[in-house]
């Protein structure tokens, strides 16, 4: 395995790649790489055929990319490259997120009023996800009888602990927020 910069133009697409990237998935990996940088290698073979990356390799060179950085794997077989193409694809297809760690995270983006349609999730997956944390929220606070407080979350610049404003007023003594 080596690290390389490379001219764009000497990366092959790999003709049995069986990843699907529609325009709108290309969409977002532009996204993503204009506000965080190009941060994932494409990996190639000795040829400089793709083994993965080609999701990314189409949306750089929509972006206009001519040089970049890519990982050389010349230790793998024809079977390897592969399998290792298929693999790649699909193994972080194999997991779900800790919804409650990923409503907190979404939550701290959403204070500091970052974008969150740049992570890839469509907005009725957001709105599901958000929701689904009010609901449980709205459950734990139902002994206020105030609907703006119960709602109102808020985050502590501290320690970044995301709490209803209620449960902030409890160890403010009452105090508003």
């Amino acid at each position: 395995m080596k690290i390389e910069k490379i001219n764009i133009n000497e990366i092959i697409e790999y003709s049995g790649n069986a990843k699907e990237h529609p325009e709108w998935q290309i969409e977002q990996i532009k996204n993503s790489i204009q506000e965080f940088g190009f941060n994932d290698l494409i990996a190639i073979d000795e040829k400089g055929i793709i083994i993965e990356g080609h999701g990314r390799y189409l949306a750089l060179k929509e972006l206009g990319y001519t040089k970049i950085e890519i990982i050389r794997l010349n230790h793998l077989t024809e079977e390897q490259k592969a399998a290792y193409a298929i693999a790649h694809n699909k193994l972080t297809m194999n997991t779900e997120f800790d919804i409650e760690k990923l409503q907190y995270e979404l939550n701290k983006l959403e204070v500091n009023d970052f974008d969150l349609s740049m992570l890839g999730f469509e907005q009725s997956e957001l709105d599901e996800i958000l929701q689904e944390e009010m609901e449980e929220l709205e459950i734990e606070d139902e002994d206020t009888d105030d609907t703006e407080v119960k709602r109102t979350k808020l985050i502590c610049l501290c320690c970044q602990h995301i709490a209803l404003k209620s449960e902030f007023k409890e160890v403010m003594d009452g105090e508003d927020t």
